[in-house]
């Protein structure tokens, strides 16, 4: 890398982006999207800063691991994504949870590390109360933008002062 947080050696001095933030550009427009998107209309609504062969190969890895679809358009595909955002990250904490083969440990530390609001609404949702969750679930987003971050407390704890 050079001194500007570039790789020394480009033409013209562009930084390569890291691929998580690319596909999550993808993802992005094909969420904003009425209805499936081929390649070009991606590269179009990315602002056209990506070469079409640089979206194809990112769509193809969303596709490989189940994050779009696709159907024929043409002679290429269009693509659509099988979750909104928060099913996508849902489903890449399941993910997670899956690699690990002392899965009470993770879990116990995952909910240590939450925030009241984010301990609230878990306790809620475990309980099945759905007229609840509409109500902790906008108190989490507005104390979220309040704060201008997630987890504002920050604080561990330990599993014992629970309950």
């Amino acid at each position: 890398m050079d001194g500007t947080g570039g790789f020394a050696g480009r033409e013209g001095g562009d930084a390569r982006r890291p691929a998580g933030e690319l596909e999550a550009g993808v993802l992005a427009a094909l969420w904003a999207a009425d209805g499936p998107l081929t390649p070009g209309e991606v590269q179009g609504a990315l602002g056209g800063s990506l070469a079409r062969t640089t979206v194809t190969t990112i769509l193809t890895r969303l596709y490989e691991k189940g994050a779009v679809t696709r159907g024929r358009s043409g002679r290429g595909y269009a693509y659509t994504p099988t979750e909104d955002s928060p099913g996508l990250t849902a489903r890449r904490m399941h993910t997670e949870l899956a690699k690990e083969e002392d899965r009470s440990t993770v879990l116990a530390r995952f909910v240590s590390q939450l925030s009241d609001e984010d301990e609230r609404l878990l306790r809620t949702l475990l309980d099945g109360d759905a007229a609840v969750v509409a109500d902790v679930t906008d108190g989490v987003a507005d104390s979220r933008t309040q704060s201008g971050r997630r987890g504002a407390s920050g604080r561990a704890r330990s599993g014992g002062d629970r309950g």
